[in-house]
């Protein structure tokens, strides 16, 4: 076990501090990459994250933390969200709405970039839209849309979204030719959203879809949420507006997963 120096065991207040102003440079880091930084053992460091995220100051993941200023916060409201990085999710609504077939059937999930996604299909044609955002019926091109499906469940109102009962695809039959999806956080793990029902409701989206394009903009980077969406192996697209940091781009080139940079 590594040994902690006096300084590091004796003021902990400094080295949470200290902590703190990693996770504030990086974005996020590994319990092992604090233990070399703080030159403390495994356990200071995660009795520190455990005090630190009780304050309110970080995220705890699978293997480390994430700084709380990098979330797109769960209570964020979805108004809010589709005022920010308007020009990017524009362009990469756009971009993801050249891959759409004439005919598909597109299963969307909740969120400002699939709202501007839905808003870009008015050149495609004979569509059938299942979502449980209800923002897009509004904007989704009426000359594009054949039919369009509102998923049931509780409301909401945050994101205007329903939240049904988890495996829902399986139980009513659903499925769909493309998932197009929006999400919190895109790290070497994959995507992530800050809600655990959400976050199941859109995985099993990407379940009975026969393709996954998700929209990310790179606000998005480096961000780890709380629940997982899907690796990017389950993932065949993803669309954003700047190059990812080399960690993700990778991780994706090594899944196979196509980049695209709007």
């Amino acid at each position: 076990m590594q040994k902690e120096t006096a300084a590091s065991a004796a003021l902990p207040a400094v080295r949470q501090n200290r902590l703190i102003d990693l996770l504030r440079q990086h974005g996020q880091l590994t319990v092992n990459e604090l233990m070399e930084q703080l030159s403390v053992s495994r356990d200071t460091v995660r009795r520190d994250l455990d005090q630190l995220e009780q304050r309110g100051l970080l995220l705890r993941t699978h293997g480390g933390a994430v700084f709380n200023d990098a979330l797109v916060r769960v209570d964020t409201t979805l108004g809010s969200r589709m005022d920010a990085y308007t020009a990017a999710k524009q362009r990469i609504a756009k971009k993801a709405a050249s891959l759409i077939r004439n005919g598909e059937t597109l299963i969307v999930n909740g969120g400002s970039s699939t709202c501007y996604f839905a808003a870009a299909l008015g050149e495609r044609r004979d569509l059938t839209l299942i979502t449980n955002n209800l923002r897009i019926p509004p904007v989704a091109p009426d000359n594009a849309v054949r039919a369009l499906h509102i998923l049931g469940g509780v409301y909401w109102p945050v994101s205007q979204v329903t939240i049904g009962a988890v495996g829902f695809p399986e139980v009513s039959g659903i499925s769909a030719d493309t998932a197009v999806i929006g999400a919190t956080g895109l790290s070497v793990a994959g995507v992530t959203m800050g809600r655990l029902d959400e976050a199941s409701e859109t995985a099993a989206m990407i379940k009975i879809a026969s393709r996954a394009i998700a929209l990310i903009d790179h606000s998005k980077f480096g961000v780890t949420a709380f629940a997982k969406i899907a690796t990017f192996a389950q993932i065949g697209v993803v669309i954003t507006d700047e190059w990812p940091p080399e960690p993700i781009a990778q991780a994706m080139k090594k899944a196979g997963t196509q980049l695209i940079v709007a």
